[in-house]
């Protein structure tokens, strides 16, 4: 059943939608969260866990630096274990366009209380054993980077939020936004309507459609991303930091007793497709030969596909459209929403609640587009 009326709900299940939740029942605020499959089973399962703060945009390097403070604490608040490694984020890099750009990312970086620093190769290559200097200039890392189980970080946050007595309804698709002289008067949904004057779009590859049930346009498209695992590795090497050939954005880290890998592919098309195919392996696999070629005969143990929410400039969207009033969203995220979650949870609350957010995303507004303005993060992989 669905209460008929909460003060706010909250389209979406993944680290977003359940962190918002999360701190919104905290701060004593009446939250409802719709789900349309299970928690988590949309773009934050598929991740690759990693999480950082080594960004070239300074609201990415705060919003990753607090997210990381909180992955952190995430035993004490919200509770539970999240397996945490934080070993690090190396980028390797081959291009000197590319080692300029990252040399200007570490000094804001520091500036803003990263640990980072830039790398010799052969300081790169001691730190990940696997790799091969060959054709690398220098690379970029930060001790305080890694990864964690973005399932357990979901489950974390929504267990909390229920104990603060928030409804998290599972297989609730919403149908649509009901506005009425300018102003939200409900969510529907194929189990009843829901009376509320706020809602956050925390709804990942599908806000695009979340936002035109209320007339705002969220200028979001799905992008599949594969990711592979493979069988047990021999004398996998403590504590190697999460790798990242930035040219061909090929990266691996370690996943139990195997490694977890991935890159991106340029010949993907937008769109919902979830199943995996071998159309990217062969990009892969000349990677994988090139840039760490011991990995090159490790067996797949399995594998999955995920989508990413892909804007414009592959900067985030999250603010409150000008109409139908009190419509927020947090979406577009171009695979940093799960490092991000828990600071994007904190700005949401102090958005909702009518005060100053704990960060300033006033410029990640969506309304940037509407004036041909964009503002790109350079270290997407």
């Amino acid at each position: 059943m669905l209460p008929s009326r909460a003060e706010v709900v909250v389209i979406g299940g993944g680290v977003i939608g359940v962190s918002t939740a999360f701190h919104l029942a905290e701060a004593g605020v009446d939250v409802l969260l719709l789900e349309r499959d299970e928690l988590g089973s949309g773009s934050t399962s598929k991740a690759a866990g990693g999480v950082r703060a080594q960004f070239s945009d300074p609201v990415n390097i705060e919003l990753g630096q607090r997210s990381l403070r909180a992955f952190e604490n995430f035993a004490q608040r919200p509770g539970g274990e999240i397996d945490l490694k934080q070993f690090g984020y190396l980028f390797l890099l081959s291009d000197p366009e590319d080692v300029a750009a990252f040399e200007n990312s570490v000094r804001l970086q520091n500036e803003l209380g990263v640990p980072s620093r830039m790398l010799t190769v052969a300081q790169a290559c001691e730190l990940s054993p696997y790799i091969v200097p060959d054709g690398l200039l220098a690379a970029a890392f930060s001790p305080s980077d890694g990864h964690c189980t973005p399932e357990a970080v979901v489950q974390g946050y929504a267990q909390a939020a229920r104990r603060y007595g928030t409804l998290l309804r599972r297989h609730c698709p919403v149908t649509g936004i009901g506005v009425s002289d300018g102003q939200i008067t409900a969510v529907h949904t194929d189990f009843g309507s829901v009376e509320t004057s706020t809602v956050v779009c925390a709804a990942g590859a599908w806000s695009a459609e979340v936002g035109q049930f209320a007339g705002v346009e969220l200028p979001v498209r799905p992008l599949r991303r594969q990711i592979l695992v493979t069988e047990p590795v021999p004398d996998l090497p403590p504590r190697m930091p999460f790798t990242i050939d930035f040219a061909t954005t090929f990266y691996f880290h370690d996943e139990g007793p195997g490694l977890l890998i991935g890159m991106s592919d340029p010949d993907e098309e937008y769109g919902f497709r979830m199943g995996t195919d071998d159309r990217w392996l062969g990009r892969l696999t000349d990677a994988v030969a090139r840039r760490a070629p011991q990995l090159a005969d490790i067996g797949v143990a399995h594998g999955w596909a995920g989508l990413y929410e892909v804007t414009p400039d592959h900067n985030a969207l999250v603010g409150e459209a000008q109409g139908p009033s009190r419509f927020l969203y947090a979406t577009g995220f171009s695979g940093h929403g799960f490092l991000q979650g828990p600071a994007i949870g904190e700005v949401l609350r102090d958005l909702v609640l009518g005060r100053p957010p704990v960060v300033d995303v006033s410029g990640l507004d969506a309304r940037r587009f509407a004036g041909a303005e964009t503002r790109p993060e350079h270290n997407c992989v």
